[in-house]
C-alpha cells in the first residue's frame, strides 16, 4: 500500500517518570486499605492480615530475608481487587538472604518494586494462579544452575520488570508446569528488559525458557511481547520455546548472541520482532508455526534457519533422549520478513530428516557476500514472491519463487531497513492465503501488501525497535 491517512496509536512504551509505588494504583481497588511496614517482620504480619484490594508497602531499605521467607499462604486476592505486595519506591527495598517470597496456595497477587538479591529460585508453583510480577530488579546469585525466576501457575503476568548481569550458566526466566507434560497456561511476558548475561558456555543461558523438551507437546498460550533483549550472550537462545501454541511478538533482540528459537513444539506464531545485530536470529523446529514481520539484520552466525530433525515429529511415548532431539520443521509460513546483511541469510541444516511442505514468500533478502538461501532438502516447499538483491549468491530458491530486484530500502536512524516509495516492493505480495493485518511498524497492511516486513508508508511508525527506556521498571 502507497498511502496511509492514519495512524492506529501512539508510539507504545513510551518512557515513564520514576514515581513511588506507594503512589500508583498497580491495578488495585480505588478503596483499597494501606499498611507501610518496616520490618520483614512486620511485613509477614501485613500479609497474613490482608484482604482482596490491600495494600502492603514495605518502607525503603536493605533487609535480610530469614530461611522461613517471607510466605504468602491461602491468601486469595480478586481480579479487580488483588492483594499488593510492594516496596515504597521502586528497588527500594532490597531483598537479600537465602529466599524472598514464598507462595503457597495462593491467588491475584501483585508484587511489585522490589529489588531481589536472593541465593535460590523465586516460584510461582502451580497452586498459584494470577500472580503478577511487575515492577522489579532481578539480579539473583550469579551461581551456576540457578535459575533465577520459575512461573508453574496459570495466567501469570510478568512485566516491566529487569533480569539483567550474571556470568554463569543458568536461566532469567522459565516457564515450566505442574507435573511433568503440562504447561502453565496463558503466561504474560511484557516490558521487561534482559541484558548482560555473559555465559560462555555452550548452552544453558537462556534469557527466557518457555517449557522443555518433555512439555514440548502441551500449549501453553503464553504471549512473550515487548521486551528488550541486549547482550544476552549466554546462550544461542534467548528466547527458547519448548512447548506448543506461544505468541512471540514484537520484541526487540539488540547485539546478543542468542536469538528466538522454537526448538521444541508446533504452532508458535513469531511476529514483528527485530534482530539487530549480534549472531543468530530465528530458528525453527517441529510443525505449523507462523514466521511473519519480522526484520533481521546484521547478524554474524545465521539470519533465519529452517531446521531439519532427528525425527520427523516429536510423539507420545518417546524416550527422554528422542524428545531432546530435532523435530524437523514441517508446513511453517514464513512470510513478509527483511533479512538484510546476515552472515547466512536463510538456511537449513543436514539431518536425517529435512523440513517439508514449508511456504516462503514475499520476504525480502539482501546480503554482499554468502548465499542468500541454502536450504538443500526442501521438500515440497513453496517458493513464491520473494526479492533478493545484493552480491550473495541466489543458492537453492528455485527460480520461479523470487524476482532478483534492487528492494530500494533505505536505513532509518532506528537501525530498521524500511521501503522508499518507489520500491518495487510495493504493492507486490502474492500469498493471498495469508491474513495479515498489519506490518512491522504497525501500519496497515490494506488489501494489495508490499513484500518484506514493512508496508511503505509516510507517516512515522507506531512501533519501532524499543530502547532501555520503554521496558523495565520504569516503562509506561
Amino acid at each position: 500500500m502507497r498511502r496511509r491517512t492514519f495512524l492506529k496509536g501512539t508510539l507504545l512504551g513510551s518512557a515513564a517518570t520514576a514515581l513511588p509505588l506507594s503512589a500508583l494504583a498497580e491495578g488495585t481497588a480505588a478503596a483499597a486499605g494501606t499498611v507501610t511496614v518496616g520490618s520483614i517482620a512486620a511485613l509477614q504480619s501485613a500479609i497474613d492480615a490482608a484482604v482482596p484490594g490491600d495494600r502492603v508497602v514495605l518502607a525503603d531499605g536493605t533487609y535480610t530475608v530469614p530461611s522461613a521467607g517471607i510466605r504468602v499462604t491461602g491468601k486469595h486476592g480478586t481480579t479487580s481487587a488483588p492483594i499488593t505486595i510492594v516496596s515504597a519506591s521502586r528497588g527500594g527495598a532490597v531483598l537479600n538472604g537465602p529466599v524472598s517470597f514464598l507462595l503457597s496456595g495462593s491467588s491475584n497477587i501483585t508484587i511489585s518494586g522490589f529489588a531481589f538479591r536472593q541465593t535460590t529460585t523465586l516460584v510461582v508453583p502451580a497452586d498459584c494462579p494470577r500472580i503478577r510480577l511487575t515492577r522489579n530488579d532481578f539480579k539473583l546469585a550469579d551461581s551456576a544452575g540457578l535459575d533465577w525466576v520459575t512461573v508453574r501457575g496459570d495466567d501469570a503476568k510478568i512485566d516491566r520488570n529487569s533480569f539483567h548481569h550474571r556470568g554463569s550458566q543458568g536461566i532469567f526466566l522459565v516457564v515450566d508446569g505442574p507435573g511433568t507434560t503440562a504447561m502453565a497456561q496463558r503466561t504474560h511476558i511484557f516490558r521487561n528488559y534482559f541484558a548482560d548475561h555473559s555465559y560462555t558456555g555452550a548452552n544453558g543461558g537462556e534469557a527466557i525458557r518457555l517449557g522443555v523438551s518433555h512439555r514440548a507437546l502441551s500449549t501453553a498460550g503464553a504471549v512473550v511481547e515487548y521486551n528488550l533483549f541486549e547482550r544476552c550472550d549466554g546462550d544461542p537462545e534467548a528466547i527458547s520455546v519448548k512447548s506448543s501454541g506461544n505468541t512471540i511478538r514484537h520484541n526487540t533482540l539488540r547485539d546478543s548472541k542468542g536469538g528466538i528459537v522454537l526448538r521444541h513444539g508446533n504452532a508458535t506464531t513469531v511476529e514483528g520482532n527485530h534482530v539487530l545485530g549480534g549472531a543468530n536470529g530465528v530458528r525453527l523446529y517441529g510443525n505449523d508455526h507462523v514466521v511473519v514481520n519480522n526484520h533481521i539484520s546484521g547478524t554474524t552466525s545465521r539470519g533465519l534457519v529452517i531446521g531439519s530433525g532427528t525425527t520427523r515429529d516429536h510423539h507420545a511415548g518417546e524416550t527422554t533422549e528422542q524428545r531432546r532431539g530435532n523435530d524437523a520443521c514441517d508446513r511453517a509460513v514464513i512470510a513478509h520478513n527483511t533479512l538484510v546483511g546476515n552472515s547466512a541469510t536463510i538456511s537449513g541444516e543436514d539431518r536425517a530428516y529435512g523440513p517439508r511442505d514449508v511456504v516462503v514468500a514475499d520476504n525480502i533478502l539482501v546480503a554482499s557476500g554468502g548465499t542468500l538461501v541454502n536450504v538443500p532438502a526442501a521438500t515440497g516447499f513453496t517458493w513464491q514472491g520473494n526479492i533478493l538483491w545484493g552480491s550473495a549468491a541466489d543458492g537453492t530458491i528455485p527460480s520461479g519463487g523470487f524476482r532478483r530486484v534492487d528492494p530500494l530500502l533505505r536505513e532509518d536512524s532506528d537501525g530498521v531497513h524500511r521501503l522508499t516509495a518507489a520500491s518495487p516492493a510495493v504493492d507486490a505480495a502474492t500469498l493471498t492465503s495469508l491474513t495479515l493485518t498489519e506490518d512491522a511498524d504497525g501500519h496497515a497492511r490494506g488489501g494489495a501488501r508490499d513484500v518484506g516486513a514493512d508496508e511503505y508508508a509516510a507517516l512515522a511508525p507506531v512501533r519501532r525497535p524499543l530502547t532501555p527506556s520503554e521496558v523495565g521498571p520504569n516503562a509506561a
